[in-house]
Order: structure tokens, then sequence, then C-alpha cells
């Protein structure tokens, strides 16, 4: 029975994922929440499951032609140099923490985009 929990919870996450919607942001919490996966297994899966689908949207924008490569490094070295302070940190936190770190996270996105929408209506 848990294989196809999984599975359908993997789908459910993988469309927003395939959509260009943060994936992570919808199969995290249905991981653990649903799912029952500990917060540090369901945030490694999440960013194991980045790899594959980051391949094809870099070949498919490679393809159309909608790569700008000008000042990338200006955005690799900082990305590479804090995913690897977050892995460590993440490594070393107890899950509990992740857990709740990551929640008000969702929340402070849930608020940025619902002042973010406001804004836009006013305009």
């Amino acid at each position: 029975m848990s294989f196809y929990l999984y599975l359908v919870l993997g789908f459910l996450g993988g469309i927003p994922a395939g959509m260009g919607m943060g994936g992570g942001t919808v199969t995290i919490p249905l991981l653990v929440l649903v799912g029952g996966v500990e917060q540090k297994i369901a945030q490694c899966a999440n960013l194991f499951s980045f790899l594959p689908m980051s391949v094809g949207a870099l070949k498919m924008h490679a393809d159309n032609g909608l790569l700008d490569t000008q000042g990338i490094w200006w955005v690799i070295v900082p990305a590479l140099l804090l995913s690897a302070i977050g892995a460590t940190l993440a490594s070393v936190l107890p899950s509990d923490i992740l857990r709740r770190a990551f929640g008000a996270f969702l929340i402070g996105l849930s608020c940025f985009g619902f002042y973010r929408t406001l804004q836009e209506k006013k305009a």
C-alpha cells in the first residue's frame, strides 16, 4: 500500500514541479504530513527529484534559445556556496527544527504572494 501512496504523492508533487511552480513547496509537506516521512528524508527526496527535472528544463530552454549566460557566474557561485552551507546546516539540525523552519518559510512565501497580489490589483 505504501508504494501506491508514495506514487500518488509523487504525482501530486510532480505536477506543480513540472509546471515550474516550485514542486518542493507541495512535495515536502505531502511527504511529511500524508506520507509520514521524516523531514530530512522528504527534503532529500525533493532535491534528488529536482536533478532530472532541472536537466530537462535546461535542455528545453536551450533548444528554444531562452538561455542568457551573461553574468551567470554571479548566480552560480553564491548558489553553490549557499547550497553547501544549507546542506551542512540541515545535516546537523533535528528534523523538528527543519519542519518548523520550512513551515515558517511557507507562511512567509504565502504572505509575500498575497501582498504582491494586492499590490497588482491596486495598480
